[in-house]
């Protein structure tokens, strides 16, 4: 399509705007949104934009501020700690499946350099893909995240001597001759002392120059500025890495590794998390027009062998890896999972391969295509691994519950969130004995490391009650996050342990209702109190004395209560409903109403 940028700009975000929210809604994901937005509106559907590989450069610039996020998250010290993982895991990886892909390729008929640069290609994973599906999951920081992390840092470093081994591809032949002459062995001495140097001097510049200068544009109190240095760092040290032949991303990466300590880590997160969303989606449609449907009409069968053949052997070899590397079994599958595709990056080895004349196009063609068609494969499996075979791993993983010993507890609590743990704590502070009952393993590790007693086990059932010590407790304090299960445990308490008293949390009104219906003997809603209290604050903060504004404040909980007691009763009637709840609006402000009138006409009051 001939036009301007602004008519390339709204056929990008109108694409983003119809397409992603869909997919994220069904359950695919963004990625897989926008890889098909990009397929849509590229040269082989629509036709809508056809200058790909134009939008693709500018796009990658979406990936480097992604790394330099990331980078933000990780402080020097856990990088450190994570050099075991980057050159080991990492090593390991493109090691082994290197290898594999040149072997295989030499078995089907490849020459040697060919088949060693596909292999080098393959044996990279998506930075872009596979980061967006952690971060979207929350698992960056488990041990599996840190593993394909690890790996896909590594392979950022990685890409940088693969490109510098494909002209020697076409030397193969004759290596060691003269071509390696004292003249090239200089060159190449300088390009490492110059790479070191640079490095050095960028993690110096970063350390003791950077942090004065944010300070200096912080204090101008312009945020505009601030966004502006923000990128200005980026592009910068994304340029400098460059100039070096080293990976754009792995400068802006290091960057925010150099501030991830600095308070002015989150300032630089919220102000350029937009442009590295917009520029990260603008990569991945980038990446779905790049995919040369004429050449997968044309072979169709040779690329799809080639994509699930590829994605086959890397899960394979990641899990073996893993399994090497003490991932966790569950874990193992999403790890080896989300790593099984072929990254961006071998986009650009390919492309040196075409120039360098170790490839032609007859070769090249299905190679891009099948590059691109796994990283659009990827979210899709990475979407029904969650849908369909995660949830049964986590259902073979779930412990039994435990075996309980009644301690004679006088109170049992069901549900140990961050409203079950506040009564909970309040009653181990005051001496009183108490057995926690909650149905989140994860949950219940992490407390029991900060020494509660807490119990696996599902709360709602009469045997686990029983050798919790129901029988002989005497209050029975319901904070379960779910209301169909609160409900279900206080019919169960009055059905099977008459005696004790209910306390529960409600979560809303509705559930209010229900736990009105069954007459339990306290109910407290969860952030009804709390509510009250800053509200009497706001009053008093506003000139209200601070005997009006608690008095205010007990009218209003009074009336309130009162309010969702009458209006309990006609909970079935809509049409009732509705005329109780404007009647009791209309009640309270007639009630404020006088409490003003009286006030005006006192002469003193209770004061600050």
């Amino acid at each position: 399509m001939s036009g301007g940028i602004l008519q390339s700009a709204l056929i990008f975000l109108g694409a983003a705007v119809i397409t992603v929210p869909i997919f994220q809604r069904i359950g695919l994901g963004s990625v897989l949104g926008y890889l098909i937005s990009g397929i849509v509106i590229g040269p082989w559907a629509l036709g809508l934009i056809t200058n790909v590989d134009d939008i693709l450069h500018f796009s990658e610039f979406g990936v480097v501020l992604f790394l330099f996020l990331i980078g933000l998250e990780l402080e020097p010290k856990r990088l450190w700690s994570l050099r075991f993982p980057i050159f080991g895991l990492g090593s390991a990886q493109v090691a082994a499946n290197t290898a594999i892909f040149t072997l295989i390729g030499v078995l089907f008929g490849l020459s040697l350099p060919v088949a060693f640069l596909a292999a080098m290609g393959f044996a990279l994973s998506s930075t872009a893909i596979a980061l967006q599906v952690m971060k979207e999951k929350g698992v960056l920081q488990t041990h599996a995240g840190n593993s394909a992390f690890s790996i896909l840092l590594f392979q950022d470093i990685a890409v940088i001597p693969m490109i510098a081994i494909v002209p020697l591809l076409v030397l193969a032949p004759v290596l060691g001759s003269e071509v390696a002459g004292s003249a090239g062995a200089d060159s190449k001495l300088w390009s490492v002392a110059k790479v070191i140097g640079v490095l050095a001097g960028a993690i110096l510049l970063g350390r003791f120059a950077v942090r004065p200068i944010l300070r200096a544009v912080a204090s101008a109190k312009l945020r505009e500025i601030f966004t502006a240095f923000a990128l200005f760092l980026v592009v910068g040290m994304s340029a400098l890495m460059q100039q070096i032949e080293l990976s754009m991303g792995l400068g802006a990466f290091l960057a925010g590794v150099l501030l991830a300590d600095s308070e002015y880590r989150h300032a630089l997160e919220t102000d350029l998390e937009p442009f590295k969303g917009l520029l990260l989606g603008l990569f991945f449609i980038s990446v779905g027009m790049s995919i040369n449907v004429g050449s997968v009409r044309d072979n169709p069968l040779l690329i799809l062998s080639i994509v699930l053949g590829v994605m086959a052997v890397k899960f394979a070899v990641h899990f073996a890896l893993g399994a090497l590397f003490k991932v966790a079994n569950p874990s193992r599958y999403f790890f080896s999972l989300v790593l099984a595709q072929v990254g961006e990056f071998a986009f650009v080895l390919f492309a040196a391969g075409k120039a360098a004349g170790v490839l032609n196009e007859e070769v090249m063609g299905p190679l891009i295509a099948a590059t691109a068609l796994s990283m659009l494969a990827s979210p899709i499996m990475l979407a029904g691994y969650s849908r369909w075979i995660e949830p049964r791993f986590s259902m073979g993983q779930k412990p039994e519950a435990d075996s309980i010993e009644n301690s004679h507890p006088e109170v049992i609590i069901a549900g140990f969130g961050r409203f079950g743990q506040i009564v909970g704590r309040l009653l181990y502070a005051n001496g009183t004995t108490a057995t926690v009952l909650d149905h989140e393993p994860d949950q219940i590790e992490l407390l029991r490391k900060f020494g509660f007693k807490v119990y696996y086990g599902d709360a709602t059932r009469e045997d686990l009650l029983h050798a919790a010590g129901a029988s002989e407790a005497k209050v029975l304090v319901i904070a379960i996050d779910t209301v169909e299960e609160s409900l279900k445990l206080v019919d169960l308490a009055r059905a099977k342990f008459p005696h004790l008293k209910v306390f529960a949390r409600a979560r809303n009104v509705q559930h209010m209702y229900g736990l009105i219906e069954r007459k339990v003997e306290v109910i407290e809603r969860e952030t009804f109190e709390a509510s009250l209290r800053l509200g009497r604050q706001v009053l008093v903060a506003l000139g209200g004395s601070a005997h009006e504004s608690w008095q205010a404040a007990n009218r209003f909980r009074d009336h309130n209560i009162q309010m969702i007691q009458d209006m309990s009763q006609f909970r079935n009637s809509q049409e009732d409903l509705v005329a109780r709840s404007k009647q009791a609006r209309e009640d309270l402000e007639k009630m404020f109403e006088r409490e003003r009138l009286r006030r005006q006409a006192a002469e003193s009051g209770w004061g600050d």
